[in-house]
């Protein structure tokens, strides 16, 4: 076994149909985990291994979005999304391009507060956005939560995805 190989749990966290599970297919280069544009498609955590034979292995957990729960089921996925928060080395938080922050938001924000856990805020979607308004969107973010990296990506034409995986390789243990 190579002394530089790296390992470690990764879960991608987020609202409702932020591309959590289209970016998690991206960098696995299979469809694995159910798209749709209705929300709450992921009702459980899916788990994928992403190898990289030169730097390590990275077991992605793909949550339901984390929302204001109306049912118990809703109430379910939020618990299991949030749960998945204290047993990974890598916290991945998709958000949409914008500089409005919400309520939703807000709340993972405050759910990270107590969490000894690098978080890289992947602000996604920037295919959907004038590039130069990206960087409001990154001000924006940076105001509430200190973040280990901010990436703009796009899950759905791979932009920026090997960027991504450089910075999760980088907090991730030997």
């Amino acid at each position: 076994m190579k002394s530089d190989f790296k390992s470690g749990f990764v879960t991608l966290i987020g609202r409702p149909n932020v591309g959590k599970s289209t970016l998690m297919n991206r960098i696995i280069g299979q469809k694995i985990a159910i798209t749709s544009k209705k929300p709450q498609t992921t009702r459980n955590r899916i788990q994928t291994v992403y190898t990289d034979v030169d730097r390590g292995q990275i077991v992605f957990l793909d949550t339901p979005g984390i929302h204001k729960a109306k049912n118990k089921l809703g109430e379910y996925m939020v618990n299991v999304a949030e749960h998945t928060l204290k047993d990974v080395d890598v916290i991945l938080w998709l958000v949409e391009p914008s500089t409005f922050i919400g309520a939703g938001e807000r709340h993972i924000a405050e759910q990270l507060k107590n969490i000894r856990i690098p978080v890289i805020l992947v602000i996604n979607k920037t295919d959907t956005v004038k590039k130069e308004e990206v960087l409001a969107f990154i001000d924006a973010y940076r105001r509430i939560y200190e973040f280990a990296e901010i990436i703009p990506a796009s899950a759905l034409t791979g932009d920026n995805t090997d960027t991504i995986l450089d910075m999760i390789f980088k907090y991730l243990p030997y």
